[in-house]
């Protein structure tokens, strides 16, 4: 079992940059895959990006693509999200979650989610 924290999160003016970072605790951090969602006031949980268990491999949603990296330190079991030329339309509650298995972009794979933290980008 993984229990999640993400920090990070705050208040920032379109173009700027986040940095978001999610803790987990347990020593199978490693064996996890990592992703990031999102959800808006209104909207459904929407998925952002995932990596697998040693970096090796990413996946990002197309609304992020090139403006969004995620990366993780298993010696430190932290994925982070940096989060760069953010959007008014990227505000939302951002949640790292883990899965078993890398790949999948629906939230009902993944078994183990943080709190979230709040992301607001300002016109």
């Amino acid at each position: 079992q993984v229990q999640l924290v993400e920090s990070g999160g705050g208040l920032v003016q379109a173009g700027g940059s986040l940095r978001l970072s999610c803790a987990a605790s347990g020593r199978t951090f490693s064996s996890y895959a990592m992703g990031w969602f999102r959800q808006a006031p209104g909207k459904e949980r929407e998925f952002v990006v995932v990596i697998d268990t040693y970096g090796g491999r990413r996946s990002y949603a197309d609304s992020v693509k090139g403006r969004f990296t995620i990366s993780r330190d298993n010696a430190k079991n932290t994925v982070y999200l940096q989060m760069n030329s953010l959007k008014p339309e990227d505000t939302a509650v951002y949640y790292c979650a883990a899965a078993y298995n890398f790949g999948s972009t629906s939230w009902g794979a993944y078994n183990y989610w943080g709190q979230g933290t709040q992301v607001t980008v300002a016109s």
